[in-house]
């Protein structure tokens, strides 16, 4: 059987998602039976569909090994049902909040990605949810299974040398790379003016005008704003905290007072509430960003640049004491591999950009000051130091001992899960099609749950 940590690096969008926006129609058909959870065609399929979309290679088993991992998944999913896991609102908007956001900027903006998709985040959000959240409860049952499991040095050596050497994976050339950001400040003057036009719109609503029309005409939400500003029902923590604080005071058609937030200013209406979940419409105006404040943003860098080339601070001690990126302050600046939470980023994963910048440095140096470019962020600008170089290798248990072990201790923690299906399946009642199953190499014995009519 194969880890069924597989089915967590496939694209979460695609099998959420893409599928349904696929012409063809795969109609939808129960397969099997796992406990009390049934397993369909079309999420086989869609899953199937998802490796085909990122380009893995596909053999004549392939099917067979994500039917294989369905079923797997199914086992553990009725298991955490059973013993009364639980996933909380909260940790699901975190984590689609966490997925939508790298998403987001790997397409550069939502208005592109929901272009991709032909779906409104919100629309993209309900989609998700379900599947998030037995996603979710899947991970934590794997978890509960492996939360014993350690693995040594000793261990990790002997995982490494078992390897033939002609099989030892091929690694990309990586970076380890620091930051240190400022962004620009926004006038008085400019505030002011948003909230000026926001004001404006909200006593037009009051005097009888349409907020979604205004919306659609003003708003700088663009993903929204086609939609009368109304962006489907969230929950509070799907939204920034004090558009969500705003938002769940609303009654039913009565708009909020001006919201500041991280992408500037809004006024909310509420459309309706459940629960808790409300849909609401909001516009938002961005406030103007001048010369002014890119030069103070600039200066204040440069300044910084100078008292890191005069050894006053290390890059990493001026990141901690002078970075306006939060999330990077506290490690001086290190940048975070969103894959695996390593310091070590592949080259290839880097936005053009910064790829452009990286590229020209030496290991220890620092960049000339770079402007920032986030489609839809703060405005400012960066340095940026190269810690560190790799160039594509084999792997090698000295420059990558953290993706040996990491390797070495995933092998045993499948041990452990296929130990422990060979039991649950002595406990579980299932069921499964013949028809779908007669063909499948598979690594457990699931064609003993084959319905006899169909053999």
């Amino acid at each position: 059987m194969k880890c069924i940590a597989n089915l967590f690096l496939l694209s979460f969008l695609f099998s959420a998602v893409a599928l349904k926006a696929q012409k063809k129609v795969i109609l939808d058909e129960v397969i099997g039976v796992v406990g009390n959870e049934i397993v369909t065609k079309y999420e086989v399929e869609t899953k199937y569909n998802s490796l085909i979309a990122q380009g893995a290679p596909i053999t004549d088993n392939s099917r067979c090994e994500v039917l294989e991992e369905v079923f797997f998944t199914k086992m553990l999913l009725n298991q955490a049902k059973v013993d009364s896991l639980e996933v909380t609102e909260g940790q699901v908007d975190g984590e689609m909040n966490r997925r939508l956001r790298y998403f987001i900027s790997q397409f550069g903006s939502e208005e592109l990605m929901e272009q991709t998709y032909g779906k409104s985040i919100s629309e993209i959000k309900d989609e998700m949810r379900d599947a998030l959240y037995d996603n979710l409860l899947v991970q934590s049952m794997q978890s509960t299974l492996t939360a014993d499991v350690s693995i040594t040095p000793a261990e990790v050596k002997e995982f490494y040398e078992r390897i033939p050497k002609d099989s030892l994976p091929l690694i990309n050339a990586e970076v380890e790379i620091a930051q240190i950001i400022k962004y620009a400040p926004i006038s008085r003057e400019a505030k002011n003016a948003a909230k000026s036009r926001l004001m404006e719109f909200k006593e037009r609503v009051e005097s009888g005008e349409k907020f979604s029309t205004l919306a659609v005409l003003y708003s700088e939400d663009k993903g929204s704003a086609v939609k009368g500003g109304e962006i489907g029902f969230v929950g509070r923590a799907e939204v920034e905290p004090e558009f969500g604080a705003a938002a769940f005071k609303l009654k039913a058609g009565q708009v909020s007072s001006i919201v500041e937030t991280r992408y500037g200013f809004h006024i909310i209406q509420l459309i309706e509430r459940r629960g808790d979940r409300v849909n609401v419409r909001h516009i938002l105006i961005r406030p103007q960003m001048d010369a002014l404040g890119m030069e103070k943003a600039r200066s204040e860098l440069d300044s910084i640049a100078d008292l890191i080339t005069d050894k006053t601070y290390t890059f990493e001690q001026a990141a901690r004491k002078y970075t306006d990126d939060e999330n990077s302050k506290n490690n001086g600046g290190l940048l975070v591999n969103p894959y695996d939470a390593s310091s070590m980023i592949p080259m290839d994963d880097l936005d053009p950009a910064l790829f452009m910048v990286i590229d020209q440095l030496e290991e220890g140096e620092m960049s000339e000051i770079v402007e920032l470019n986030e489609p839809g962020g703060k405005a400012g600008y960066k340095l940026v130091k190269l810690k560190k170089r790799t160039k594509p290798h084999r792997a090698s248990l000295e420059e990558d001992y953290q993706k040996v072990k990491s390797a070495a201790s995933s092998e045993k923690e499948q041990t452990v899960l296929q130990d422990w299906v060979v039991n649950a399946m002595e406990d579980t009642y299932i069921s499964l099609d013949g028809k779908y199953i007669e063909n499948c190499r598979f690594q457990q014995d699931w064609k003993q749950f084959a319905k006899e009519e169909t053999q």
